[in-house]
C-alpha cells in the first residue's frame, strides 16, 4: 500500500473528483480544493507530501503561487497541470520550480506514476531562473506530439547536456535548438549555428576550430572558428550527418577532453560550449555504412529529442496557419482570414516539406491572392494534386489510392537525396497510412468501433488489435 498526502488544487470539480479517486485507489491520501488560497493555507501549515495544481484558478495564478511555496518549502514537489498547452507553459512551470508539467487532457495512470516518482526521489530544492525577456512563442502547437517535445525541452533548459535533435527537413529543428538556448542557463551567451551540408568539406575543420595565420593557402589572418565564437554559449551543429570523418574525429576529442586545436595551431584551447546537434538522416544507418563514428554518436546522443513531422500533428495546422498569417502581416503582407473548407484541406494534406512548406504556402497565399478570405478553391489549386493532395484516409478507389502511394513514395525517397533511405519501408507505410486511416474512420463514426470496423471492412476484434498496436487514443481520461 502506498503512502503520501497529496494536495490537489483545481477549479474544475470534475477534475478534482477523478484525480482524487484515482489517487485514493492507488493508496494515497488526497485532499482537494478549488482555489489557491486554501492550497496555500494547507502548505503553510506543513500539510502535503506532493502538490498537484492547475495554473488558472479563480483567486490566483499558480505560477505566482509556486515561488512562495518553494520559498517556504523548497523540497515540496509540485506537479502543474494546465489546459494552456503551449511551449511557454512548460517552460514557465520548469522555471518556477515545478517537479513536472502535465498538459490537459492527461492520462490518470501517468499522473499516478508521476506522484509515485515524486515521492520516491530524493527531495532537493528545484533550481529557479529568471524568465527571459522575449516571451514570444518560439514553437507553435498544442498536439500531444508537441507536448512531449515541450516537456523534454523544459527539463533540458536547466542543464548543459548535449542534445541530438532528429526529424525530417522542415520540422523546425533549428527553432528547437534556438529555444533550448534562449530559455536555458546560457541565454546570455552567444548562439552560433553551422550547417555541415552548406560548407565545403575541406573547410569544415577551419570553420569549426579556427586556424592560425598562414595555416593554409588563403589563411591571411587568424580565425577563432565557431567554437571560439560560441564560447560561454551554445554551438548548434546542423546536419551533423554530413560532417566528414576527419572532422568527426576532432569533434569527438572536443567532447571528450573539452579542448580543441586550431588548424595550424600548437597550443590546445579550452572550450566552454554546449553542443546541440541535429540531423534529418538515420545516423544508425550511417554508422552501419561506415560513414559516421559510433563513439561520436553516443557522445552526441546524450539526450535524444525527436521533432515530429507535421503529418503526425495535423491538429496543429490551424494554430500554425494563424501564426504564419500574423507573422506575414508584420512583414507587410495584407491581412487574411481562411475559410473552414480551406483549413480542412490544409489539415488533410500530408506535408512532405513539413512546417516549412506550410509557412511558405501561407505566405504565398497572402501575397498573391487579392481576396481577403482564403477559400478552399484557392488552397486546392495550390496543393499538389487535383483538389488538394488527399490524406491517407481519402483514397476511395484504386486509381486515387495508386496516385496517393506514388506521391507518398516520391516524397519519401526525396528526403534522402542520393543516399539510400533506411530500411523498414513496409513498417513505415503501415504506420503512416493505416494509423491515420483507422483514426479517420473512428472520427467519422464518433468513436463507434462497430461502425468503424464495418466502414473499414475489418473484423471488430482486428480493429481493436490495431487500435492497441498503433496506440490510437479514442477518449482521453480527462476533458
Amino acid at each position: 500500500m502506498s503512502h503520501g498526502n497529496i494536495l490537489i488544487a483545481d477549479d474544475d470539480a470534475g477534475i478534482r473528483t477523478v484525480v482524487n479517486q484515482a489517487l485514493a485507489r492507488a493508496g494515497y491520501s488526497p485532499r482537494a480544493t478549488g482555489n489557491a488560497s486554501t492550497l496555500w493555507n494547507w502548505v503553510s501549515q506543513g500539510e502535503g507530501d506532493v502538490v498537484i495544481t492547475d495554473v488558472i484558478m479563480p483567486d490566483e495564478n499558480a505560477f505566482d503561487l509556486i515561488p512562495r511555496i518553494k520559498k517556504l518549502r523548497p523540497e515540496l514537489p509540485i506537479i502543474v497541470m494546465s489546459a494552456q498547452n503551449t511551449f511557454m507553459t512548460a517552460i514557465t512551470a520548469a522555471e518556477r520550480g515545478a517537479y513536472e508539467y502535465l498538459p490537459k487532457p492527461f492520462d490518470l495512470k501517468e499522473l499516478v506514476a508521476v506522484v509515485a516518482r515524486a515521492l520516491k526521489e530524493p527531495k532537493k530544492p528545484a533550481a529557479m531562473s529568471a524568465q527571459p525577456p522575449d516571451e514570444q512563442l518560439p514553437l507553435v502547437g498544442r498536439s500531444p506530439a508537441m507536448q512531449d517535445v515541450y516537456r523534454v525541452m523544459a527539463r533540458l533548459t536547466q542543464t548543459d547536456l548535449t542534445v541530438l535533435i532528429t526529424g525530417e527537413s522542415g520540422t523546425g529543428k533549428e527553432l528547437v535548438a534556438r529555444a533550448l538556448h534562449d530559455y536555458g542557463r546560457r541565454r546570455n551567451g552567444p548562439f552560433v549555428a553551422i550547417n555541415m551540408a552548406a560548407i565545403p568539406r575541406e573547410l569544415i575543420e577551419s570553420e569549426l576550430f579556427g586556424h592560425e595565420k598562414g595555416a593554409f593557402t588563403g589563411a591571411h589572418a587568424r580565425s577563432v572558428g565557431r567554437f571560439g565564437q560560441a564560447d560561454g554559449g551554445t554551438l548548434f551543429l546542423d546536419e551533423i550527418g554530413d560532417m566528414p570523418m576527419e572532422a568527426q574525429t576532432r569533434l569527438l576529442r572536443v567532447l571528450q577532453e573539452g579542448e580543441y586545436m586550431p588548424v595550424g595551431g600548437r597550443t590546445p584551447i579550452r572550450t566552454d560550449v554546449r553542443i546541440v546537434a541535429a540531423t534529418n538522416k538515420s545516423l544508425d544507418a550511417q554508422i552501419a555504412q561506415g560513414q559516421f563514428r559510433e563513439d561520436l554518436y553516443y557522445r552526441l546522443n546524450v539526450v535524444p529529442l525527436r521533432v515530429p513531422p507535421l503529418r503526425e500533428r495535423a491538429e496543429d495546422v490551424p494554430d500554425l496557419v494563424q501564426h504564419f498569417l500574423a507573422a506575414g502581416e508584420k512583414r507587410g503582407l495584407p491581412p487574411k482570414t481562411i475559410q473552414p473548407e480551406a483549413m480542412a484541406l490544409l489539415k488533410r494534406y500530408h506535408w512532405p516539406g513539413n512546417v516549412r512548406e506550410l509557412e511558405n504556402l501561407v505566405h504565398r497565399l497572402a501575397a498573391l491572392y487579392a481576396q481577403d478570405e482564403i477559400t478552399g478553391d484557392v488552397v486546392a489549386g495550390e496543393l499538389p494534386g487535383s483538389g488538394g493532395s488527399a490524406g491517407p484516409g481519402e483514397a476511395t478507389d484504386e486509381s486515387s489510392l495508386s496516385a496517393f502511394m506514388d506521391r507518398y513514395l516520391t516524397d519519401y525517397f526525396a528526403q534522402f537525396g542520393e543516399d539510400l533511405p533506411p530500411s523498414g519501408l513496409y513498417e513505415r507505410v503501415i504506420t503512416e497510412v493505416e494509423q491515420p486511416l483507422i483514426s479517420a474512420a473512428l472520427a467519422a463514426t464518433g468513436g463507434n468501433q462497430i461502425k468503424a470496423a464495418a466502414l473499414l471492412g475489418l473484423n471488430r476484434n482486428t480493429l481493436r488489435k490495431k487500435i492497441r498496436e498503433h496506440d490510437i487514443r479514442l477518449v482521453r481520461s480527462l476533458a
